[in-house]
Parts: structure tokens; C-alpha cells; sequence
């Protein structure tokens, strides 16, 4: 999971075709069933570092791309 810093993005939308599993909407766009992250991504963004370079996705990323219901394995 990432998080975007909203005070920070130009909203430029190079991020969303990047994003392996669509996860990533403007503000106007995102889904009703998705808005409870919006301030989570705000809480998350400012508590977690800034990536500047490409790291290697998990090794089990592909098995958790589908898997709904994630955020109880959230760590903080």
C-alpha cells in the first residue's frame, strides 16, 4: 500500500496507470465504498516516509491483488 501526500500532488495522474491494482482515483472520482480511505491516506501519508527510488514489489503481491477486506492487516 502507498499513500499520497494530497497537499503535496499536482494531480498530475501519472500514478494511476501505475498503481497494479487500480487503487488510485482524483478526489472526484473515487468510488462511495472506497471514501473511508481518503482520510486514511492523509493520516498515512504524513506518518510514513517519502519513497524516492523504485523498491522491488513483495513476494506475495500478486496473491494479495485480488484479496478484498485488507485493512485489518494494516500495520501502523
Amino acid at each position: 500500500m502507498l499513500a499520497i501526500e494530497p497537499d503535496e500532488c499536482i494531480d498530475c495522474a501519472v500514478c494511476i496507470p501505475e498503481c497494479p491494482v487500480n487503487a488510485i482515483y482524483a478526489e472526484e472520482d473515487v468510488p462511495q465504498d472506497q471514501l473511508k480511505f481518503v482520510k486514511l491516506n492523509v493520516e498515512l501519508s504524513r506518518a510514513w516516509p517519502t519513497i524516492t527510488r523504485m523498491k522491488p514489489h513483495p513476494a506475495d503481491a500478486d496473491e494479495w491483488r485480488d484479496v478484498k477486506d485488507k485493512l485489518q492487516y494494516l500495520e501502523r
